[in-house]
């Protein structure tokens, strides 16, 4: 069953602050989105109406707010939850990944008991930018021998170049929005 949905409204619930965090970037702001029950309501609907046939065993969120999206999905989805952190932020035995960002060089860390060998993961965060963390946090699952059903977003910045790199790296995307020309 496709399911055929009109983004606009979603979108018109995502804020622009120009300028911010450095002069020339457009940040789109996903926190009106999450105060409004409506447009929270179907963002939610659109990801576990998506995902809710595919057999997905754990989702992944990105730090830090694609925990916010990742563990309500999960939750609908009734299947568990794991981070993919900043470095040092997690307490038991971590694997890391180094990756780029547009200002210089991260990385993230996964729990080594966080997915096992042939766990189907849905892995989530707000945006996709140049792609860097979702690649690295794809590398960290598939470390663990999870496999990647697909690498969702709310947003994608389609001249930033990340969505295509994620394609070009082997993996299936999903977005709700773009906003290329903006």
């Amino acid at each position: 069953m496709t399911i055929q949905l009109d983004t606009a409204f979603l979108k018109s619930a995502i804020r622009t602050v120009p300028d911010w965090p450095q002069p020339g970037v457009m940040f789109r702001d996903i926190t009106p989105l999450l105060q409004d029950p409506k447009a929270f309501r179907l963002l939610v609907d659109v990801f576990v109406l998506r995902y809710m046939d595919r057999a997905i065993d754990v989702v992944a969120g990105i730090d830090a707010r694609g925990f916010i999206l990742g563990s309500v999905v999960a939750h609908q989805l009734n299947v568990g939850f794991v981070p993919v952190r900043k470095k040092g932020k997690l307490p038991f035995t971590t694997i890391a990944e180094d990756y780029e960002l547009e200002y210089g060089n991260a990385t993230v860390e996964m729990h080594t008991d966080a997915a096992r060998k042939g766990d189907r993961v849905l892995l989530i965060d707000d945006l996709i930018a140049t792609g860097g963390t979702m690649i690295a946090a794809s590398r960290l699952l598939a470390r663990l021998g999870a496999e990647v059903v697909e690498a969702a977003a709310i947003v994608d910045l389609p001249e930033l170049g990340g969505s295509k790199l994620l394609r070009a790296a082997g993996l299936e995307v999903f977005t709700v929005c773009d906003f290329s020309g903006h």
